[in-house]
């Protein structure tokens, strides 16, 4: 979301830009989006995904070149201003997004989560060995328990693979790539 929001700012605030920088600011940035929500369809290819992070960088790069050449031809203080800073939050939020997916916890958080795993299973298994009766609904409602909330711990920390996906996040950057028409 907060991306979207910079690119939409960043997109609105071309209207500040000379007539004639308008329109290929314009294309650059419905290139530039495309780029972006391409990338994320991409995971988990990781070869695609690094593909399309340097396309989107290469974009930003002539984007911030024809802003900059294009806030000095405006003539008005109001262009640079407003413009510029702008297009750097759009562009900082970019390494931000892409930080958030590579940076996971430490293993030995899930070197933990495995040994909280084992440890409750061992008290419960020892608590069920001294019973003299066997609750097996018990037994087994606690193992799937266990196993589903390791599994979704696991599961929600890679957002884009496996089996619960946050891919419709993704919607509000298509939303706004439908605005730019």
């Amino acid at each position: 979301m907060e991306e979207a929001n910079d690119i939409g700012t960043a997109y609105l605030r071309i209207a500040l830009l000379p007539a004639t920088a308008q329109t290929p600011m314009r294309d650059l940035f419905r290139r530039y989006l495309d780029s972006r929500i391409e990338t994320y369809r991409k995971v988990p290819d990781m070869a695609a995904v690094r593909a399309g992070l340097a396309r989107s960088a290469e974009l930003q790069g002539e984007i911030w070149t024809l802003a900059v050449s294009a806030t000095r031809e405006s003539g008005t203080a109001a262009a640079p201003m407003l413009l510029l800073p702008a297009l750097n939050a759009m562009i900082d939020i970019t390494t931000t997004q892409t930080e958030a997916v590579r940076v996971h916890p430490p293993l030995i958080l899930f070197v933990m989560l495995g040994t909280l795993t084992l440890a409750c299973s061992l008290f419960a298994g020892y608590d069920m060995a001294i019973r003299s009766h066997l609750n097996l609904l018990y037994s087994v409602c606690f193992a799937l328990v266990i196993a589903v909330t390791v599994y979704v711990i696991v599961d929600l920390e890679y957002p884009r693979v496996g089996f619960i996906r946050m891919s419709d996040s993704d919607q509000v950057l298509v939303d706004l790539r439908k605005s730019m028409n």
